[in-house]
């Protein structure tokens, strides 16, 4: 076996961040073998630029080894230096898909904490291995164009970037890279059931060796993909500018324009316009949008994806729907609905929350906004008790408070999603 060049692993790490060097960022690391040599390559790459690095591991507490993993990988990090965090995950009820829900959380908790730490940047080891394999799963569930571009290697979301700065590199590379230091990783077995889908995918793409199909032939094939995907991105954002405008949160559409576009123009605005009101890691299945869709263009009230249509004549609003938001409380400074924060410390006996019709009824003036009720009712308030303290779309003198959702946010993730 040759041995890995270590040079060139180091320029994929300067490379992923040369776009915006950071002063500090968040490692996810597992303790398996593509994020311990993450792990390395960013220690080196950090000390020689002067970054700072907080490393994070997510226990899911699956298995009985993962305390003790998450350990090894603390103890690492501490002879190298690096600040490392263990967060613990406990809230799957055995139903549904356990890595799709593991995989839901471990964002969640690391987005959480990389804000809670004041991060704005968090490094994840996926490989070309991964790459591919997400290739074969998605096309086994018939995905379409987005979801067989694969990962990026830099995308928005929660108000972090997210980056995978060796997404181009195989794992055997990376094993090869670890020994040459004596590094040791742990092997989770779970990479090896075949009862999880990944693990099917990894198999199957080796039964298409013979015809010439491996990872590298994959990448390629989600490169040009990409390519496509970047010009109906262009495209989308152009038609969005065109067509609406964001206000309160919410997405304010010209009914007229919106239906000058190609359907499919107008359906992936569509689909990335649900998932940014709703924060949800996919866009809705594909009946369901075109319903939605033909409502839009009909004038027509609608609900979809925790959203809904406000109908009007010339101009229909998408906003959150109110039922989908009206439970959710959380502490003053903490992430309200995965888009709005108040910037100030915690305080006792503070809870952000929808304004909803109490909240409208403290601020019987809210008509000088110039926006609709129902967008007031779903966006948040600062509570103490049944006492609203502050209504960012309401109240002068709030600016600057809030970290609101607003237009160049949305409009750049059609270009990012």
């Amino acid at each position: 076996m040759s041995a890995p060049n270590i040079p060139f692993l180091l320029h994929c790490i300067a490379s992923a961040f040369a776009h915006d060097k950071p002063r500090a960022v968040g490692v996810a690391v597992s303790g398996g073998g593509d994020s311990m040599a993450m792990l390395r390559l960013m220690v080196e790459w950090a000390g020689r630029e002067k970054i700072t690095l907080h490393a994070v591991t997510v226990d899911h507490g699956l298995r009985a080894e993962a305390a003790q993993e998450a350990r090894f990988v603390g103890d690492t990090c501490a002879a190298l230096g690096v600040s490392h965090d263990i967060l613990r995950w406990d809230d799957w009820d055995g139903s549904g898909n356990l890595q799709g829900a593991a995989r839901r959380a471990r964002y969640t908790l690391i987005g959480e904490w990389a804000r809670g730490r004041g991060l704005g940047c968090v490094a994840l080891a996926h490989t070309a291995d991964d790459q591919a394999e997400t290739f074969f799963m998605r096309l086994a569930r018939e995905a379409g164009l987005d979801g067989l571009t694969g990962m990026a290697r830099r995308r928005e979301e929660g108000g972090l970037t997210w980056v995978r700065p060796l997404l181009m590199q195989e794992r055997f590379e990376l094993r090869a890279y670890l020994r040459e230091i004596r590094q040791p990783w742990i092997d989770d077995p779970s990479n090896d059931d075949a009862a999880f889908e990944r693990v099917k995918a990894r198999k199957a793409m080796g039964e298409l060796a013979p015809l010439g199909i491996d990872m590298h032939v994959v990448g390629r094939v989600m490169d040009h993909l990409a390519q496509v995907q970047q010009a109906l991105d262009v495209a989308t954002q152009a038609h969005a500018r065109s067509c609406l405008r964001v206000a309160g949160g919410a997405l304010c559409i010209n009914r007229r324009k919106f239906g000058q576009a190609a359907p499919e123009i107008n359906r992936r605005l569509m689909s990335q316009a649900l998932r940014w009101l709703s924060s949800a890691d996919y866009g809705p299945r594909a009946m369901a949008l075109q319903d939605f869709l033909s409502a839009l263009l009909r004038g027509r009230a609608a609900t979809l994806h925790g959203c809904r249509l406000l109908a009007g004549k010339e101009e229909v609003w998408l906003l959150r729907e109110y039922g989908a938001i009206a439970g959710l409380a959380v502490p003053a400074g903490a992430l309200w609905d995965q888009r709005w924060q108040l910037k100030c410390e915690q305080s006792e006996g503070l809870v952000i929350r929808a304004l909803g019709s109490d909240g409208l009824g403290a601020r019987p003036e809210w008509r000088a906004s110039g926006l609709p009720r129902e967008v007031l009712e779903v966006s948040p308030g600062l509570w103490q008790g049944d006492n609203l303290r502050v209504a960012p779309l309401l109240d002068s003198g709030s600016d600057g408070l809030w970290t609101v959702p607003d237009g160049v946010h949305f409009f750049s993730t059609l270009l990012s999603h």
